[in-house]
């Protein structure tokens, strides 16, 4: 790995010698394609049919009361990291910012642990849609075996698109996202309608905790047991998670430093209203709680029994659409970490991921890597007895480290930041920051629960495969080689690139981006 000063000294006099450089993939994005992506990495119609089931049996209706105080949480998350994103834009998001900040070595540890959720939560979100979704929608029984072969299939088809086009896979996004607002808009408005028309609408049910036990309710539980309403909050600490992965395009954003801390609020504050708004209309619709706590597709259900089949279809057809299109922000988002920690040199087998095709402009060999990953992971959680669980469980623990290491880095390093760019906390800096430790350090806490054996299992198989590629990086580099590439140079070499050429290509590299 080069030094500081060989680092500036060839970012200086060749910007533009190799394919491998961010400036392949130009500044394309703006505001709503910034939006999104926050949107739609943490899309609420994914989150909640994914996790509305474990949290009906856990807490019963009364839990989805705990959705407003995690977005609330969440938000404060949000705006330390919008503080960030305005001072450090570059791709890698927590993974820079840490390295840059503190220290390499921590930072490549929030790069792994980045990595180790983005694999397993694409198959969370993909096994939503063949477990809970599909089998509603084209009736069929869903079992363990045509649920991990769906997933399977559908992890593949986000990955050929991520590959072949990152201007056509944001084209998709955003058309998806639009169809999500749209969708999930005209599905709340129809269940609050058509339920009241019907007389099936019933708010009271809202605060009954059945099948959860009355007793003990709001109670902290035991060392190894969260109490009941407790567990509810892994329906927002689940959902409104990946607002961050437009930071992880700040380098192919316009105005990152403005565009990005937006759109992150933006995408957490409206899918709070709207997914809390939801979750209200399927609650107030259930009319046995206790029995459809053991319906495998519990939202799906309730969205068919209220609308009728014709019309519930139509929806979760949106809703297919929607997840996919999670899936796939994911997938992106991947594919960007594993080649901005590539083209630092410190990730396993760089030297392959960090180039980018050059007929395709898009890094194939990080999206390939990402691909086989999630494949891996898949067939290691598809078998278990509550798959769906197991895998949105360390989807969940992960960012919750994640967000909890940056907003704990940045308590500390806050005085010392390099100037914002575009977005400041100001006055309410100190506030964001109780609300988000308080907030992230709870939401650790509730994963002491014996329920979490299976994703601590993952969680510490993952954090030992990077130990040891950590080690061997140290022995043979030592911390002084793991020095990070001068923030300013990755900017001027951008900005070099803008300058000199009509649409941020360099000449030798036109036409590759697509």
């Amino acid at each position: 790995m080069a030094t500081d000063e060989s680092v500036e000294t060839s970012a200086a006099s060749e910007p533009h010698k190799e394919s491998t450089s961010p400036r392949g993939m130009g500044r394309e994005l703006g505001r709503y394609a910034s939006f999104a992506m926050a949107f739609g990495f943490v899309s609420i119609a994914t989150g909640i049919f994914t996790t509305y089931g474990s949290v009906l049996n856990s807490s019963g209706p009364r839990g989805i009361f705990a959705w407003p105080i995690s977005v609330i949480g969440q938000l404060s998350v949000a705006l330390v990291f919008g503080a960030l994103a305005a001072r450090i834009p570059v791709n890698g998001y927590a993974y820079q910012w840490v390295s840059r900040l503190v220290n390499p070595v921590w930072g490549w540890i929030m790069g792994w642990i980045s990595f180790s959720f983005l694999g397993v939560v694409v198959v969370a979100v993909d096994y939503t849609v063949a477990s809970t979704i599909l089998p509603e929608l084209l009736q069929y029984q869903g079992t363990q075996q045509n649920a991990w072969a769906i997933t399977a299939v559908v992890i593949l088809l986000q990955s050929v698109l991520v590959a072949a086009s990152t201007k056509l896979t944001h084209q998709v996004n955003k058309t998806a996202v639009t169809v999500q607002l749209v969708g999930m808009i005209a599905l709340t408005v129809l269940l609050f309608a058509v339920g009241a028309y019907t007389g099936k609408l019933d708010f009271s049910t809202l605060f009954t905790s059945a099948p959860a036990a009355e007793s003990g309710y709001y109670s902290l539980g035991s060392a190894d047991h969260a109490g009941p309403f407790a567990l509810a909050f892994l329906l927002g600490a689940f959902t409104i998670v990946g607002f961050e992965s437009a930071a992880n395009l700040a380098e192919e954003t316009r105005d990152p430093a403005r565009v990005i801390p937006k759109a992150m609020v933006q995408a957490v504050v409206s899918l709070g209203i709207l997914g809390f708004l939801f979750l209200i209309a399927i609650t107030a619709l259930i009319e046995d709680p206790a029995k459809l706590a053991e319906s495998g597709t519990p939202v799906a259900t309730v969205i068919t029994a209220v609308l009728g089949s014709a019309v519930g279809k139509a929806l979760l057809a949106l809703v297919v659409v929607s997840i996919f299109s999670c899936g796939l922000v994911i997938t992106l988002s991947g594919t960007r970490l594993v080649w901005a920690m590539s083209r630092d040199e410190r990730f396993p087998g760089w030297r392959a991921l960090r180039r980018i095709h050059p007929a395709r402009g898009t890094p194939l060999n990080a999206t390939l890597f990402v691909f086989l990953v999630a494949e891996v992971i898949l067939a290691g959680f598809a078998m278990t007895t509550d798959a769906l669980f197991s895998l949105f469980s360390a989807a969940t623990m992960l960012p919750a480290i994640i967000y909890a290491g940056t907003v704990f880095m940045y308590i500390v390093k806050r005085r010392t930041l390099p100037p914002t760019q575009g977005f400041s906390l100001g006055r309410w800096e100190i506030p964001v920051i109780v609300v988000a430790s308080v907030w992230l350090a709870y939401e650790l806490l509730i994963f002491r629960d014996a329920a979490f054996r299976d994703p601590w299992l993952y969680v510490l198989l993952l954090f030992a495969i990077g130990a040891v590629y950590l080690v061997f990086l140290l022995v043979k580099r030592g911390v002084a080689g793991l020095t990070m590439p001068d923030m300013v140079n990755v900017d001027r070499v951008l900005d070099e690139v803008d300058e000199t050429t009509a649409d941020g290509v360099p000449a030798q590299d036109r036409g590759a981006v697509r």
